[in-house]
């Protein structure tokens, strides 16, 4: 495990497919969807969107999934996809009870660290418009939008942070 800046949360790496993360993975897509939709999710809705945007390749050689707890609670997520010679970051998310007390700088700050040390030398993402919230954090920390990169049908913002 790693401690973060903030003594309260905790962040280590984590699979996929492992109980904590298919629970936080499921959130944050029913997250995505209602946000998408502005409506509660419909039956099947999150299980297509998962199966449409699967995380199963947050693992090595491919990648990584980051788990945080909050002190003891299960609080948030967050992936990396190695690119050559960067990393992409995916899948961030704090459960509503846990936001606006640094999970999403403490989760920022793992992929960073581990970013660096596989030596990539940025991170970039891309983003939806509506996500106001995670633009915001992006900003924050250090990310700059760049023009686009990628081409998916949630891409309207792309952000860029160049790893020291």
């Amino acid at each position: 495990m790693t401690t973060t800046a903030e003594s309260t949360w905790l962040t280590s790496l984590c699979l996929p497919d492992h109980p904590d993360a298919v629970v936080l993975l499921r959130e944050y897509m029913t997250e995505m969807v209602v946000r998408y939709y502005g409506r509660p999710d419909r039956p099947g809705e999150v299980d297509a969107a998962l199966a449409e945007l699967p995380s199963d390749d947050l693992t090595s050689p491919g990648g990584l999934l980051i788990v945080a707890h909050h002190g003891a609670d299960l609080a948030g997520c967050a992936g990396l996809r190695w690119q050559s010679g960067w990393a992409e970051l995916t899948r961030v998310y704090v459960r509503p009870a846990h936001r606006g007390v640094g999970g999403g700088a403490a989760l920022l700050s793992a992929v960073e660290q581990r970013a660096r040390s596989a030596g990539a030398d940025r991170i970039r993402l891309d983003t939806r418009a509506d996500l106001v919230e995670a633009r915001a954090l992006y900003a924050r920390h250090g990310y700059v939008e760049i023009p686009g990169y990628s081409e998916g049908p949630y891409a309207e913002h792309w952000f860029e942070k160049r790893l020291e």
